[in-house]
């Protein structure tokens, strides 16, 4: 087992990573005065991960299994999860996004009992042609609510618009259809593929320290051999598929997202995320020259917002939120980008929006439970969170404007629109 301290002299903060004998990957950040500990427990596993390679055979699963698993693994023959965690006072959960499945607690007494709990049933699979079967109209349900919803609606008919191939533009839950084909046979395949230890991570943040978590940790996860996997994904064009895409839906005012499509072929660097944050702030925050002429044309309001889109081969900025005229918004979004890409960057503009990023970030590490979910999403994808920090404080105009010009090409994008009745 090794050991290593994680420390950024620039931020005064240091984590543990330890490398456990069982294989699997733990990260340890204690901090000094807080009540709380956040622990989560995940595996690279996601909605996009439907067709892979395993020790030499080539598996495909339906759309939707990765949600399915998610679960199922809070059952066992005596029981559920959320009943043992109850008797704690815990609070508990599990997510499962395009890229990764998680679970994870919130306690603030407990904590070795919580951590049990968690290791125990993410690490004991029960699957049975009963149980799956019930399950399905429970997920088929949820698939059906997340039909009628127009913000749900409006990002994956966006991502249809945008990707031809990728599976990223499939809904997370998958369909009626796919998930009537996922068995116990599939289920345990794709367990046995992703939630191997060698695969997985463990992050917990707050008041705890290494000899805790490694106390338990030793105690009942015991080594696996590693499973030789390598997932596909298939060849996705740089082009969109639709520049727009309508739905109607019963929405008091029409809502928005327009969505700029970059190259997903190579992961995203820190360097590349930190100066995609600053240039994001600098374009479309509440005090940026955009927001303020989309506010005083009356396009947008207050629920405007961006977001940065990225994992294994697809990588996209957003922009979104509602508006009476939509297609009016996307015009002035995509001539403003296009005056910035001509004009270049102000460097008062640049220095005030790589302040307020630094800032933003900084303050996130406050919460336990946002930093056990940066260390679970920065390990998955090979980054490290304080070289994350270093860019920033790094970064210069013409790093934003070279970051500019890779990533919003305004001839390469989809509007996708959600208007009422």
């Amino acid at each position: 087992m090794n050991i290593k301290e994680i420390k950024s002299e620039l931020i005064n903060e240091k984590y543990y990573e330890i490398e456990h004998s069982s294989g699997l990957r733990i990260f340890v950040w204690p901090k000094e005065g807080y009540n709380t500990t956040y622990g989560i427990f995940g595996t690279p596993f996601g909605s996009i991960y439907n067709n892979f390679t395993v020790n030499g055979e080539n598996v495909k699963v339906p759309d939707g299994i990765a949600h399915y698993l998610e679960h199922k693994l809070f059952e066992s023959e005596d029981g559920d999860a959320f009943t043992l965690y109850a008797s704690t006072g815990a609070n508990a959960n599990a997510y499962t996004s395009f890229e990764k499945t998680c679970y994870l607690f919130s306690c603030t007494k407990d904590f070795e009992r919580c951590l049990e709990i968690l290791l125990n049933f993410v690490r004991s699979p029960y699957f049975t042609a009963e149980t799956v079967a019930k399950e399905q109209g429970i997920i088929g349900q949820e698939i059906k609510m997340y039909e009628d919803s127009p913000d749900w609606r409006v990002m994956f008919n966006m991502l249809g618009g945008m990707y031809r191939n990728h599976p990223v533009k499939i809904d997370i839950a998958g369909t009626v259809e796919t998930i009537a084909e996922i068995d116990a046979d599939k289920l345990y395949k794709c367990y046995n593929t992703y939630y191997n230890l060698h695969n997985m991570a463990l992050s917990v943040v707050g008041k705890v320290t290494v000899d805790e978590v490694l106390s338990i940790c030793d105690r009942i996860l015991t080594p696996q051999e590693k499973v030789d996997v390598v997932t596909h994904f298939p060849e996705e064009p740089y082009e969109v598929v639709e520049k727009y895409v309508e739905q109607i839906l019963p929405v008091a005012v029409p809502i928005f997202d327009l969505g700029f499509k970059a190259s997903g072929k190579t992961p995203a660097s820190e360097k590349q995320i930190a100066y995609t944050d600053i240039l994001l702030f600098l374009l479309a925050s509440s005090t940026s020259k955009m927001y303020r002429e989309l506010m005083d044309k009356g396009l947008i309001n207050s629920t405007f917002s961006y977001e940065q889109f990225e994992g294994p081969g697809f990588y996209s900025i957003f922009f979104g939120g509602e508006s009476r005229d939509p297609e009016s918004a996307a015009v002035v979004i995509k001539e403003y980008i296009s005056r910035l890409r001509k004009e270049g960057i102000d460097p008062e503009d640049f220095e005030n929006a790589r302040r307020a990023t630094y800032g933003d970030a900084l303050s996130s590490l406050n919460s336990v439970d946002t930093s056990a979910n940066l260390l679970e999403d920065f390990c998955f994808n090979r980054r490290s969170i304080f070289a994350y920090f270093d860019a920033i404080a790094s970064a210069t105009p013409q790093d934003i404007e070279k970051r500019l010009e890779e990533i919003l090409d305004t001839e390469n994008t989809t509007l996708s629109v959600i208007k009422g009745v």
